[in-house]
């Protein structure tokens, strides 16, 4: 390669990328991408574009930094209770019907170690509850993560890439899945990781009539909750409140984390709300893994009690002071958040002024909204080589295919890292790699 022509040396990302095995790019491993990145930065001195880590670029609000300090006092020497503290269930419980429009007693909402720790524990009741269905369906593309956790727990995975199937189609899609009689947990991202495409309220309604009629859980990831700008769910109680199978079925866990919304992903503090039937359904098979066959029993005290012992109270304390604060409306979480989609807008427009496409360009019938995330490809490469080549230029991302994408020449850009000042940087350094390709 030309060094003229790149933007880092290329034998100091050559050496890093086989120092960390070139898999680990293609896999989509975000913490295994970032840290060669990382490496790269630190020899080179040329800082990163980092695009590969779906973590916040937003400092936290100072709500709740009182009742944080205050609970390292009072009760630290107390081990929080497994199912949250009376104070933090309450404000999830308001928080649901305030946004969601969805009455959920504070029995069953539950706080967790991040959601990756209310999905782990989620999949490992629901996938179990039954023997006759073994198998997780994922509605792809989808956090990569999930699919480890499934893999972990020995569970079966199948899949289909949403893009084709949206409205009506989806319908028949999940029929044809379901029919089989082996689907014990549908789980899926709304708005979506990595492609952005969020359900319309016929499509939830599709998903949660199936899955009562085959007798599946919904895991609905709502990770990016209220984020699609297109919209403002915002007020506190006012329509339009953020979509969610809930209202569609009884067979649904719902996790909302705090990481994206609240920019709150130091504190590992995440939302698991649980459909007050299901918490209370028993399933015999349970008894082959837990003490008790009822379900709620087994999450809280089988599950999130033996894995983390609870959530920690300080952290709790706080979160819950957020949370008051948004549901009494002195606080509008959802405007801090909105320069994402400002984010996305800016760089979408530069990639494609460099010859990228973007990938899901569609939402349903609709142009894709900006948000957390947005995909793109560039001709004559899969995304893996896409990702790989890009480090020499500085940027960092993953490719579609780690996500269960069947659209593998594409990467996914996170946008949450990139500051607006490095707009021009990204532009510069796209414009090298073109004309480079192009000139091959």
């Amino acid at each position: 390669m030309n060094f003229m022509n790149l933007v880092v040396d290329p034998e100091i990302v050559k050496t890093i990328i086989e120092l960390y095995d070139r898999k680990n790019i293609a896999a989509g491993n975000t913490r295994i991408i970032r840290k060669i990145a990382d490496k790269i930065e630190e020899q080179s001195g040329i800082k990163f574009i980092r695009m590969e880590i779906g973590e916040p670029g937003i400092i936290p609000s100072h709500i709740g930094l009182q009742s944080v300090v205050e609970a390292l006092e009072k009760n630290s020497s107390f081990y929080p209770p497994p199912d949250g503290i009376p104070t933090l269930k309450n404000e999830i419980s308001r928080f649901v019907k305030l946004f969601l429009d969805k009455e959920i007693p504070a029995d069953y909402c539950i706080p967790t170690v991040g959601s990756i720790n209310g999905c782990y524990a989620s999949l490992m009741v629901a996938g179990r509850r039954l023997d006759n269905k073994d198998t997780v369906l994922f509605i792809d593309p989808g956090f990569a993560a999930q699919k480890h956790l499934v893999q972990m727990l020995g569970i079966k995975q199948d899949c289909f890439d949403v893009y084709d199937y949206r409205g009506q189609k989806l319908y028949e899609k999940l029929t044809e899945k379901l029919e089989k009689g082996n689907i014990a947990v549908i789980l899926y991202s709304n708005p979506n990781n990595p492609a952005w495409i969020c359900f319309t309220e016929e499509e939830l309604e599709i998903i949660g009539s199936l899955a009562t009629k085959y007798n599946a859980v919904v895991i609905e990831d709502l990770a990016y909750f209220a984020m699609d700008f297109r919209k403002d769910y915002s007020h506190p109680g006012l329509p339009p409140y953020q979509p969610t199978v809930a209202r569609y079925t009884d067979n649904y866990i719902l996790l909302i984390s705090s990481s994206k919304s609240f920019s709150y992903a130091g504190q590992r503090i995440g939302m698991m709300v649980v459909s007050d039937k299901l918490f209370r359904s028993c399933f015999p098979s349970l008894k082959r893994y837990y003490a008790s066959d009822i379900f709620g029993t087994a999450l809280v005290y089988g599950t999130l009690l033996l894995t983390t012992g609870g959530v920690a109270q300080s952290v709790q304390a706080g979160f819950a002071e957020i949370l008051r604060n948004v549901n009494d409306g002195y606080f509008n979480f959802v405007e801090e958040v909105r320069q994402y989609g400002k984010k996305a807008e800016i760089m979408k427009r530069i990639f494609i002024e460099n010859g990228f496409s973007i990938v899901y360009d569609r939402d349903g019938s609709d142009p894709i909204g900006d948000g957390f995330y947005f995909t793109v490809s560039f001709p004559g490469f899969q995304g893996d080589e896409l990702s790989e080549r890009l480090l020499y230029y500085g940027i960092s991302s993953i490719p579609l295919s780690s996500t269960g994408s069947y659209r593998t020449e594409g990467i996914r850009a996170c946008v949450s890292l990139v500051h607006f000042d490095q707009m021009p940087e990204l532009d510069r350094r796209l414009k090298l790699f073109a004309n480079r390709m192009n000139e091959i």
